[in-house]
């Protein structure tokens, strides 16, 4: 069967299914949620106004079509974007399992309340209902459920990023749906590998899965399924850089869910669209399909596409120099995202925008759109750092509770053992006197163990879980509980701040994987504590960032420490895999205290002077360094003007400033 046939056979099955809405319907029940069940699926706008219809009778139903109607309102809902309404219906669907012992109405509805958890970004809940979901189904003889359940927890695993288990589910529902022979369960299952494989960047697996999930689309004839396929084409296409595959795919997507009326489809197709010109240059094409896709979104109430589609379109005027229209929409994309709590698709737009705005001759507006990334980098840092430190309290606590049984299990012995011996002879007396000794000495050790503990879980709220650096918090608390000026040698000492930032650190990351970022900053740690002094105190600032407060040194070798950074870590090669990987910094370093005439800046302020000159070496080209050496005469700057724009103001000769390149260069160049 052809595309067109297939979408022929879907235009059948709304037809049909609306005829059978608008008049007396007297096929029976079953007959008529099937017809409807598809079009849900790809067409809830359609199908819900049919479910509404029979809603009584559904309610009334027997049993298994009560479950399966009620089951199918709760996606529809749930297609709709009425989340709430999706919960309620999907709670009513776990309470009726529950009421008859009905395993497959309680996985059904708990995989629906899954499905909320995730779209409320509630990860771990989703996951744990997922795989209850998935245990109550596997004790049905529920097929497609059981394909369904099995998915889903699949899709749990990779969230999580635990590949191999995400693996073994997804080809587990696969060789189930193919033993079954269901063409649909098996474009389901496939269509979950192929995305597997994608994110594995296997890509080679992901196209021969494809085709043979196209093969059996073929057989379901849905082109509802068929569309979702041309959008897993599409990602596999994008990410192999096959841009003109993935936009014929796109463009054949939209063709056939614009003849199902699939509206919601039709919107995020759009947005795709748009996004793929964007990778292709054709910045024309790219706002008229971001234009289209606005609104759509708008029609769907969808604020996070319409939010994507403004990205789109920001991007697209950008190119063309249409900055300030371009701002407007980027800006007006960046608060929608604020607005749904999305901060890690937020700190990514802001990365893009900078780099955007850098492009465009914007530094200023690199600038702040920088350190708005910076800030959700950090929060986003702190809340991993939290999380961390109240696991290790979890887990502490319950070592705690575990030994404290113990030791009650312990003391009800010796109880019991004093209860024996008062009916022994007195001869024994000396030995139960032993035991008793023995007894307090294991006490003794336990307590010695859980003060250690203690002193360890002290040490963890100060270290960065991952380098063992001091974190943020420590040095916060060191500069405010210890005067502004270092200890000083002469006149020629001063201490020193210098931040770094690692150099194409996202890139890292998205090309090699999280691992590979984390190998990274371990790297870089280690190689920190060689170059400096163990008197300096080394921070993990956040993210990819870090800080050296170096205490006391002579006031002309701050070029060479900062020489020495770049050189030592340019020289470190990070192993990780098969794959071995060079790393840069930028820095930003000052003297401190840093003074102006008579006026000692506060640390913060300081520290911010130090932020704006590893930006300059950002901008400039990496790999490099920017220190603040001093200011003119303090009657001649305004420092107010020059934590504005550092840039101008050495411009301007009103900071004394010097340069210091990396290994491209190896020279220390001064102004």
């Amino acid at each position: 069967m052809s595309s067109r046939q297939r979408c022929l056979a879907l235009a059948l099955a709304l037809s049909i299914a609306s005829s059978a809405a608008a008049g007396a319907d007297t096929r029976p029940l079953a007959q008529r949620l099937e017809q409807i069940r598809e079009v849900n699926r790809f067409v809830p706008e359609r199908a819900m106004p049919m479910l509404l219809a029979i809603e009584q009778e559904g309610r009334a139903a027997p049993l298994e079509l009560r479950i399966e109607f009620l089951n199918q309102l709760s996606g529809g809902y749930d297609g709709l974007g009425k989340l709430d309404e999706a919960l309620a219906v999907a709670e009513e669907l776990v309470a009726l399992g529950r009421r008859h012992g009905h395993n497959g109405a309680m996985a059904k509805g708990l995989l629906r309340k899954a499905y909320m958890a995730y779209r409320h970004a509630e990860l771990l809940d989703s996951h744990q209902l997922t795989w209850e979901a998935e245990r109550l189904a596997n004790l049905t003889d529920d097929v497609e459920l059981k394909v369904r359940a099995t998915i889903a927890a699949g899709d749990a695993f990779t969230e999580q990023g635990n590949f191999p288990k995400a693996l073994e589910r997804l080809q587990s529902a696969a060789a189930l749906a193919r033993k079954h022979g269901d063409p649909t369960q098996i474009v389901m299952s496939l269509n979950a590998l192929i995305e597997l494989y994608g994110q594995m960047r296997e890509y080679d697996k992901g196209f021969e899965t494809l085709a043979e999930a196209v093969a059996a689309a073929e057989k379901a004839h849905s082109p509802g399924r068929m569309s979702t396929l041309k959008h897993a084409e599409y990602s596999l296409a994008a990410a192999t850089g096959q841009y003109q595959r993935g936009l014929k795919a796109l463009l054949d997507s939209l063709a056939i869910e614009r003849s199902i009326g699939a509206d919601s489809m039709v919107a995020y197709t759009l947005v795709n669209l748009s996004d793929c010109y964007l990778k292709l240059r054709d910045y024309v094409n790219a706002a008229a399909y971001a234009e289209q896709s606005i609104v759509a979104a708008r029609a769907l109430n969808d604020a996070g596409l319409e939010a994507t589609g403004r990205l789109n379109l920001g991007q697209a005027y950008l190119a063309t120099g249409r900055l300030v229209d371009g701002k407007r929409h980027i800006e007006a994309g960046m608060s929608a995202y604020e607005n749904l709590g999305d901060q890690p698709e937020l700190q990514s737009v802001l990365v893009e925008y900078g780099q955007a705005l850098e492009r465009a001759g914007d530094l200023p507006g690199a600038l702040r759109a920088y350190h708005r990334e910076r800030k959700i980098s950090n929060e986003l840092f702190e809340r991993r750092r939290q999380r961390a430190v109240l696991d290790l309290q979890e887990k502490y606590e319950t070592e705690k509770k575990q030994r404290q049984i113990e030791l009650l299990r312990s003391e009800n012995e010796v109880n019991s053992l004093q209860q024996r011996i008062w009916w022994l002879l007195v001869a024994v007396f000396a030995l139960a006197s032993v035991v008793v000794g023995l007894l307090y000495r294991k006490v003794r050790h336990t307590n010695a163990q859980l003060h250690e503990k203690n002193k360890e879980l002290k040490q963890q709220s100060v270290r960065d879980p991952l380098t063992g650096l001091y974190n943020r918090r420590h040095f916060l608390d060191y500069m405010r509980t210890t005067p502004q000026a270092p200890v000083q040698a002469g006149p020629d000492q001063c201490g020193a701040l210098f931040l770094l930032d690692v150099d194409h650190f996202k890139h890292i990351n998205d090309t090699f994987g999280h691992a590979a970022g984390d190998a990274v900053l371990t790297a870089i740690s280690n190689s920190l504590g060689e170059i400096l002094r163990e008197t300096d105190m080394i921070v993990r600032w956040g993210g990819e960032e870090f800080l050296a407060f170096l205490p006391s040194i002579p006031r002309s070798g701050l070029d060479e420490v900062a020489q020495r950074i770049l050189s030592g870590i340019s020289a470190v090669a990070v192993v990780h895999g098969e794959h071995r990987l060079a790393v840069n910094v930028s820095i930003g370093f000052a003297p401190f205290p840093l003074s102006c005439g008579g006026l000692v800046l506060p640390w913060e302020r300081a520290v911010n002077m130090v932020d704006m000159a590893l930006y300059m070496a950002k901008s400039h080209g990496r790999n490099r360094a920017y220190g603040v050496q001093g200011f003119a005469d303090a009657g001649q700057v305004c420092m107010e003007d020059i934590e504005q724009n550092l840039e101008g103001a050495w411009r301007a000769g009103k900071v004394k400033m010097s340069v210091v390149l990396g290994n491209q260069a190896s020279a220390v160049q001064a102004a």
